[in-house]
């Protein structure tokens, strides 16, 4: 017989507010309920409707990106994480979300746990770990406050991933005023795993076992997902820092290796990880996929502090836990392999017929809901938010760039670009991860990191992060083009065929009609510029409400995109080669300077139009650029991105360590030519003897191609603009960043 609901405390209109649900949410619930909800069961409602569990304002949108075809072996949000299938009975498993507001609050385990969670992703797949990117944006690097930000992220993800074992092999990272207040902390993961041995989500068998796996459940991350993600930095911000998780990666080592196991032993009939939300997330969304419910003591679940109510319980986040349903009959082969390892297991409860999930704490029954009436998809809001153009637009895309496009440079403007933050070496934040372990890392250096399948002998993977904010900021639908057209052109830079992406969607307040507009734009053009490429979307996250009292941040779609090499002889890097190759620049220079680095560090602020995105014309030059790889018609290439071909000819010869250039763009110098950061243009490197086949490839595409210079030993020259050597261009490029981090600046 059911017994009466206890209820902890009592609730009412004002205490749904408490949990982060709105007037109109509270009335849906218990019109759904026919009822008044037990406390218990308002905290899970308040998480699982939350922003970041049910993506309420959000999934309307993402539901028009194309999200199945190509190389996917299932749908965007079907599991999680994304798989896509490389061949050979494998698979890849990739996933990137954000771990933002914890990361503004306590830097160090905000960006820990933000990796730990991304990983438990991967794994709980049947995928085994083998690499882990990052995209990060932070104040200008003119504060101790942004520099203690820096320190603290950069050393929590590579404590993190060092500790654990998996190579940091790409990444990306931005410094502006917008993100002063609200950093961001976008953590990918990627696996591999036989396409036979996947695991799933899906709680399936009347009467199997549920079983948590892994840590004990303490007070940390209660209301995270809720509450800090879910809202705004205001003066009461510092106080949430209990809500942020402790994470152990050494303890996620061991997870990770008694999860496989188990999944490969048999016994697995479903899993997954307990990140946001935890145990309330874990059992309805996996009850919800296939109508069953779930019966939990919340008595046997192992506990730090033994005084917890259910309702803490179910809201804690803490780290390195899993929840798995066993196949009855199976349980002591699961146990088996758990004391093998050392992890704890305990049967929590198990799998009933119904939907229903019901919870019990101290014999009393806490909780009684319909699994399906707490997910996305089910009886989760989805909502359609108005949304306007801004205003700020008229303003910022008024102003006329030609004037800049058209004026004169010196050698200081280059120097100033080449030592800013956001372009300088980044050496002194990746040295300080582990980018060799599991020596699967082939380069580091090239516009995307690349790794070999050793599964697989002679194929590889590209793997990159990308997005310009900047460009959003100026024009949301080109700046979604962008983002996955510069992905796309930094895998092809390697020798891969672009084949996936998944994303990570930073804005603000989705209530505010101008944010919400970006966001829809933003969208629109990741979904054009996906079906241009045939790159479906595997999954991803959607981080609102980062902004605060004093900033907005800029509009942030960040970009995770896979590509496979077929041949790694084939891989192709950056840097210059061999002394006396020809130079030549593939693509449309059109001189554009909206957005630029050149225009901020000229007047201090972003305006303008943003980089036209032609995808044809990007399409084309991807296309062209992957044949002449693959014919061994170029042997380096370079996507010119921020700061334009002054920049990007700059990197080539740093990152070749010991050879410069001598280039010749005609008498007429502007900045326009030199630090114009049109798209959809590359750079490459090839012996004189194949610049014909390399015409011939560009004509067969229609792309434009220049030479304009020549591989020197040494010397690093632009005519009309710079002369120094690779020596000095590499002192100054790695040394910007440090010299900043290692002196005091008085605030």
């Amino acid at each position: 017989m059911k017994k009466e609901l206890y209820s902890e405390v009592p609730v009412t209109r004002k205490t749904a507010d408490e949990v982060g649900l709105n007037q109109e949410e509270y009335d849906q619930i218990v019109a759904l309920l026919g009822r008044t909800p037990t406390y218990t069961e308002l905290g899970m409602y308040g998480v699982l409707w939350s922003e970041h569990c049910s993506y309420k304002n959000s999934i309307k949108q993402i539901k028009t990106l194309p999200r199945s075809g190509g190389r996917l072996l299932v749908d965007a949000g079907e599991e999680n994480a994304g798989l896509v299938d490389i061949g050979d009975g494998y698979a890849i498993c990739f996933k990137i979300e954000s771990h933002n507001h914890p990361s503004a609050i306590e830097p160090f385990q905000g960006a820990a746990t933000g990796v730990g969670g991304i990983l438990r992703d991967i794994f709980s797949m049947g995928a085994r770990p083998i690499a882990s990117l990052n995209s990060l944006r932070f104040g200008e690097l003119d504060s101790e406050r942004i520099k203690f930000l820096l320190r603290g992220v950069v050393s929590g993800i590579s404590h993190y991933g060092n500790s654990y074992g998996v190579p940091t092999v790409a990444g990306e990272i931005y410094f502006d005023d917008c993100y002063y207040d609200n950093p961001l902390v976008n953590a990918m993961a990627v696996g591999i795993v036989k396409t036979d041995q996947t695991a799933s989500a899906s709680a399936r068998g009347v009467g199997n076992p549920v079983m948590i796996v892994g840590s004990s459940t303490g007070r940390d991350g209660i209301h995270g997902a809720s509450l800090l993600a879910s809202r705004e930095f205001d003066e009461k911000t510092d106080d949430m820092r209990p809500t942020v998780q402790v994470g152990d990666p050494f303890a996620e080592k061991l997870l990770t290796e008694v999860t496989l196991e188990l999944i490969q032993s048999g016994c697995v009939v479903a899993v997954q990880d307990m990140g946001a939300a935890g145990i309330s997330c874990s059992t309805s969304e996996m009850s919800a996929k296939t109508g069953v419910g779930m019966r939990i003591d919340l008595d046997k679940v192992p506990l730090r502090e033994q005084s917890m109510s259910a309702y803490e319980i179910l809201l804690s986040e803490s780290q390195e836990r899993m929840l798995f349903v066993i196949e009855k009959g199976k349980e002591d082969l699961a146990i088996d392999i758990c004391k093998k390892w050392d992890v704890p297991m305990v049967q929590i409860g198990e799998v009933i017929a119904g939907g229903h999930l019901e919870m019990f704490r101290h014999g009393k029954q806490v909780v009684d809901l319909v699994a399906d009436t707490l997910v996305l998809g089910g009886g989760a809001p989805q909502n359609d938010p108005p949304h306007k153009r801004p205003a700020y637009l008229d303003e910022v895309n008024a102003f006329d760039t030609t004037e800049m496009e058209k004026s004169k440079v010196k050698a200081d403007d280059f120097w100033k670009i080449l030592t800013a933050p956001t372009i300088a070496s980044k050496r002194w934040i990746f040295r300080q991860y582990d980018s060799q372990v599991r020596t699967n890392t082939v380069q580091i250096k090239g516009d995307a990191g690349v790794l070999r399948i050793k599964e697989i002998p002679g194929k590889g993977l590209a793997l990159t992060t990308d997005s310009n904010s900047r460009y959003c900021y100026l024009d949301p639908y080109m700046g979604g083009l962008a983002a996955v057209s510069e992905a796309a052109r930094n895998v092809v830079c390697t020798g891969a065929e672009p084949v996936a992406i998944t994303n990570c969607l930073n804005f603000g307040n989705p209530y505010d009609p101008e944010v919400y507009w970006t966001f829809r734009e933003a969208v629109r053009g990741m979904g054009d510029a996906c079906r241009k490429f045939n790159t479906p979307v595997t999954g991803g996250n959607v981080s609102f409400h980062n902004e605060s009292r004093k900033f907005a941040i800029y509009p942030t779609p960040t970009i995770g995109m896979l590509g496979v090499i077929d041949d790694l002889n084939h891989a192709m890097s950056s840097d210059f080669k061999h002394e006396g190759d020809l130079i030549v620049l593939l693509g449309n220079n059109r001189e554009e300077m909206g957005g630029s680095e050149f225009m901020k560090q000229t007047l201090g602020k972003i305006v303008g139009k943003a980089p036209i995105v032609d995808l044809d014309e990007e399409f084309n030059l991807e296309k062209a650029t992957l044949e002449a790889i693959k014919a061994g018609a170029v042997c380096s290439a370079h996507d010119l991105a921020e700061g334009g071909l002054a920049i990007a000819l700059a990197e080539k010869a740093i990152a070749s360590e010991k050879f410069g250039c001598e280039v010749d763009l005609g008498e007429n110098i502007t900045a326009g030519k030199v630090f114009g950061e049109s798209q959809s243009r590359i750079l490459v490197s090839l012996c004189s003897n194949k610049l014909d086949e390399l015409t011939a490839i560009c004509g067969k595409y229609g792309v434009k191609m220049a030479k304009i210079g020549n591989v020197t030993a040494g010397k690093f020259a632009i005519k009309g603009l710079i002369e120094t050597t690779v020596d000095e261009l590499t002192k100054a490029y790695e040394g910007a960043i440090p010299e900043i981090m290692s002196k005091r600046i008085a605030e």
